[in-house]
C-alpha cells in the first residue's frame, strides 16, 4: 500500500484476478471471439481467435488500470468469492 493513501499500489491491482468472459459474437458476418473483464466496464477486446481475444484483452486491462492509476480514480476490485473452494466442507452431524 503507499502511506497515508490508504490505495495499494499498481502491481496489487494488476495481479488482481478480475472476472474473465468470453463468448462468439457475430460481427460484420463473421464470428468473434469476445473477451472482457465485466468488473472493469469497457474492458472488451475481439479477435478471430479466443486465444488472439485474450492476448489483446490482456493489453488492454493493463492500459485501463495504468490509465486510472495515473488519474488517481478508483480501480474496481471484484469483491472477494463467498467461501474458499479449497477449504475441506464440513459434513453434516459431524
Amino acid at each position: 500500500m503507499i502511506q497515508g493513501e490508504g490505495r495499494h499500489d499498481l502491481a496489487y491491482y494488476e495481479a488482481v484476478p478480475y472476472l474473465l468472459v468470453i463468448e462468439s459474437v457475430e460481427g460484420k458476418g463473421e464470428w468473434l471471439r469476445r473477451a472482457e473483464h465485466p468488473e472493469l466496464p469497457g474492458c472488451v477486446a475481439e479477435a478471430p481467435s479466443a486465444v488472439e481475444a485474450l492476448e489483446k484483452l490482456e493489453q488492454v486491462r493493463l492500459r485501463m488500470l495504468r490509465l486510472l492509476w495515473d488519474r488517481g480514480a478508483p480501480i474496481p476490485v471484484p469483491r472477494p468469492p463467498l467461501r474458499d473452494l479449497r477449504a475441506p466442507r464440513s459434513r453434516p452431524g459431524t
